[in-house]
Formats: structure tokens, C-alpha cells, sequence
């Protein structure tokens, strides 16, 4: 050990025995007030076709295309901004998905009545913004935090995302039918963009990059302390700067987890919020109102069960608990199922929507901070981007399955509950896949990123 490092605290030493600053809390509320504010309209989109199902004649399959679509955008976005998230930093990626989510929302604001077409482009464009948020911030805030702690940190930015759901049913509840106005609501996070002006670039990107002073800066930042009395920063072995082809040559068993584990969670989630809503009203006849209310309810059982997966992250391990929210999560899915086939009304049919959101989707509290683990500093995000993004075309493929089972035509739209049957218990059986998909992972918990 040097001279300089028995005089100072290492920086490693001074993160993980050090109390969280203000600024450390302010990284953390920046990332879950940004994925809050993105995902508010990828919930909102879902809310938007139920109002536009009657009024716009559209069928099973256009609903699912529009919604399919913004599926498709996030899988764009996690593989593209992953990729720039290890290339141009992170704060950078975190700007730029913002920008982009905020243009392509205030577009959608002026598409034509009937123009499906336009609305499902344009939510792709949205989708990526949306994408790369989560996949940038999650890596940005593990760099500034506490091992010990970094599960929940790093998770709270997907625990709090839910409450863009709520935020969705509150906005309809006001709006009602002006689908305009709630589009148009997207457009606020323009905001954020002030709010990352005060915060630094992440420290391992920078040093990982060979800008060691600035690396040490960011450091005192988040510390609040003068640079000068940071110790030695972790030693970090530049190796070949991350690319896809690194990922799939060096790192095929943790992009594959990833990978497939993400698709199981994602499939039966995804398809929950974005038909939920339509299937509810459409299917138990359901008013704009009721609907809008008992999705608040989902909102809050999907947040809990986040903040729960995080929690326990941290306490039982990241694998464990991946893998009881995948079990649990596949109960709900299957209440859903039986539900729909043998009738027992729309409140079981709820009371499965509630379960599957708060264990399969509550997972999402650790799921992509797991995922970012399994890669080292330097690919961190490009794997989960990779992986995540590969994993996150069942937002595609759920929903459009789900309009192609409903079907219809223009003429008589036929949305009902017959595909919900087969759709819910495909979904049972991968969330438990996935839980066991998990168990494979290498467990994280307590370890240091630069351990990794």
C-alpha cells in the first residue's frame, strides 16, 4: 500500500464506510424520477388505445400493432444506448434518451384522427428514448453507491417506475377521453435535462476511459469532500473496449441469462399493462373511470412488490429472490387464466392482475441491476443493454400476440376474453422459467463492482 493511500482512505474504502451524501441522493432521485416520468408514457400508450379502441374502429390486431410498436422502440433503445451508455458515458446517453423520448412525444400530440399508422411509428421512436433510460441510469447510480447497499439503490430506480402507472390512471381520470391531452403529458420530463446540468459523469466510466482526474472529481462530488483527500482509485486493467462481439465472445453465459430471463419476466408484464386495461373494459365492460382506478391499485401493488425485491436483494440474495418473485408471479398469472376460462368474474380476474404485477413484474426492482452485475465495468452497459434489449422484444412479441388471438375486424371488433386463457398460462410457465433461469446467474450480492 502506498504512502498516499495509509494517509487516505482509499476511494473504494471512503464509498462503501461512508453515510450517503446529499449529492449520492440526488444521483438516486434523478434516475428514479427520470424512469418514473418515461415509463408514464409507455403506461399511458396502453390507456390511450382503450380510448381509442371505440371512436377509431380499430381491431384486435392494429391495437396490438400500436402497442407492439412501443415495445419494439425499447428493444432498439436498450441494445443501441447500451452500446453508447460504455462509448459516450452515461450522463451523456441519459441526456440524449431524454431528448429524444420528449421530441417524438410532443410529435405524437398532432397525429390525425384514424392514423393508427403514424401513431404506432411514432411510438417506436418514443420507445427508444424510453429503452436506453433504464438501461443508462441503473449502471449510472451502482457507480456512485455503496456495495453493500447497491441492490436497492440501484433497483429504486425501477421501484418507483410503477408510479408512472398511477400517474397514467390519474391523468385519464382527469382527462377522460382527450387522448391529445394525455399524450401530451409525455412531453414533461423536458425538465430532467436541467436537472443532470449538476450532476457528474459516472467515475468508473471515466476512469475506465484513462480521465483519472475528472474520475477523482466526480468521486469528491458524490462524496462532498475536496478531491485532494480521495485516496487511490480502484486499479483499473484496460482491456478491449467493449463491443457486441466481446459481449457474445467473452461473455456469452451472462448475456444468455440475461437474455432469457428478461424475455420470461417480461412477456406476462408487459402484456398485463399494455391489454389490462382494454380487456378490463372491453371484456367485463368496465367504464373509462373504473378502469382508471383499479389500475391505480395495480400501480400501487407493482411498486410494493419492487421495493420488495430490492429490499431482499440485499438481504437473501439477488438468485433467491428472482426466483420466489417468478414462482409467485406465475400464480397470479395462472388466477388470471382460470379466471377467464371458468367465469368467476372480473374481480378474480384483478386479484391475478395484482398478484402477476407485484411478483412478476415487481421483480424489475432487481431484475436489470442483476442483469448489469453479471458484466464487468467497462461492458457493464453494453451487456445489459444487449441482453435486456434481446430479452425485451416479448414486448413486442406479447402484445401483438394478444391482438392477433383477439382478432376482429373494423367492422366488429371482438375484443373479449377468449385469448386470455392460453395467453395467461404460456406466461405462468415462463415466469417460472425465468425464476430458474436466475438460479444460474452468479450471485452479487455484497460484492464490489470492480470485483466483478
Amino acid at each position: 500500500m502506498s504512502t498516499s493511500t495509509t494517509a487516505r482512505q482509499s476511494a473504494l474504502d471512503l464509498i462503501d464506510s461512508r453515510p450517503l451524501t446529499r449529492n449520492q441522493k440526488n444521483l438516486v432521485a434523478l434516475a428514479i424520477v427520470g424512469n418514473i416520468a418515461e415509463f408514464f408514457d409507455i403506461f399511458l400508450i396502453g390507456f390511450v388505445v382503450s380510448v381509442l379502441t371505440k371512436p377509431w374502429h380499430l381491431t384486435g390486431s392494429e391495437a396490438g400493432i400500436i402497442l407492439a410498436c412501443s415495445g419494439l422502440g425499447t428493444v432498439i433503445g436498450a441494445i443501441m444506448w447500451g452500446r453508447l451508455a460504455d462509448k459516450i458515458g452515461r450522463r451523456s446517453s441519459f441526456f440524449w434518451c431524454v431528448l429524444m423520448f420528449v421530441v417524438f412525444t410532443v410529435v405524437s400530440v398532432f397525429t390525425p384522427d384514424r392514423g393508427w399508422i403514424m401513431l404506432a411509428v411514432l411510438r417506436i421512436g418514443v420507445g427508444i428514448g424510453v429503452g436506453g433510460l433504464n438501461i443508462t441510469s441503473i449502471p449510472y447510480v451502482q457507480e456512485f453507491v455503496p456495495a453493500k447497499q447497491r441492490g436497492l439503490l440501484a433497483g429504486l430506480a425501477s421501484v418507483f417506475i410503477p408510479l408512472g402507472l398511477f400517474l397514467g390512471s390519474l391523468a385519464q381520470q382527469v382527462l377522460g377521453d382527450n387522448w391529445r391531452g394525455l399524450i401530451a403529458l409525455g412531453a414533461l420530463p423536458v425538465f430532467l435535462l436541467l436537472w443532470l446540468k449538476f450532476v457528474p459523469e459516472s467515475p468508473r466510466f471515466l476512469q475506465s476511459h484513462g480521465r483519472e482526474e475528472e474520475a477523482r472529481e466526480a468521486l469528491a462530488w458524490a462524496l462532498e469532500m475536496p478531491a485532494d483527500q480521495i485516496g487511490d482509485l480502484p486499479v483499473v486493467e484496460h482491456v478491449e473496449h467493449a463491443s457486441y462481439s466481446l459481449i457474445f465472445g467473452k461473455y456469452r453465459k451472462s448475456l444468455l441469462i440475461v437474455t432469457l430471463g428478461s424475455f420470461c419476466f417480461i412477456l406476462g408484464s408487459f402484456t398485463i399493462q399494455s391489454w389490462g386495461q382494454t380487456l378490463l373494459k372491453t371484456g367485463f365492460d368496465k367504464s373509462d373511470s373504473q378502469v382508471g382506478t383499479l389500475f391505480m391499485f395495480v400501480s400501487l401493488a407493482d411498486l410494493l412488490g419492487r421495493l420488495l425485491s430490492a429490499w431482499l436483494a440485499d438481504r437473501i440474495g439477488r438468485r433467491v429472490t428472482m426466483l420466489v418473485f417468478g414462482v409467485v408471479g406465475a400464480v397470479g398469472s395462472l388466477i388470471i387464466a382460470l379466471s377467464a376460462q371458468q367465469g368467476w368474474g372480473w374481480q378474480a380476474f384483478f386479484i391475478g392482475v395484482l398478484i402477476a404485477m407485484a411478483f412478476g413484474d415487481g421483480a424489475f426492482g432487481i431484475l436489470n441491476a442483476f442483469g448489469s452485475e453479471q458484466f464487468p465495468n467497462e461492458a457493464r452497459s453494453t451487456g445489459l443493454g444487449l441482453g435486456y434489449g434481446i430479452g425485451a422484444t416479448a414486448k413486442v412479441i406479447g402484445p401483438a400476440l394478444m391482438g392477433l388471438m383477439v382478432g376482429g375486424t373494423a367492422v366488429k371488433q371482438n375484443v373479449t376474453l377468449d385469448a386470455v386463457f392460453p395467453a395467461f398460462i404460456l406466461f405462468s410457465v415462463l415466469l417460472v422459467v425465468g425464476g430458474v433461469i436466475y438460479m444460474f446467474a452468479r450471485e452479487t450480492r455484497g460484492t464490489s463492482l470492480d470485483e466483478i
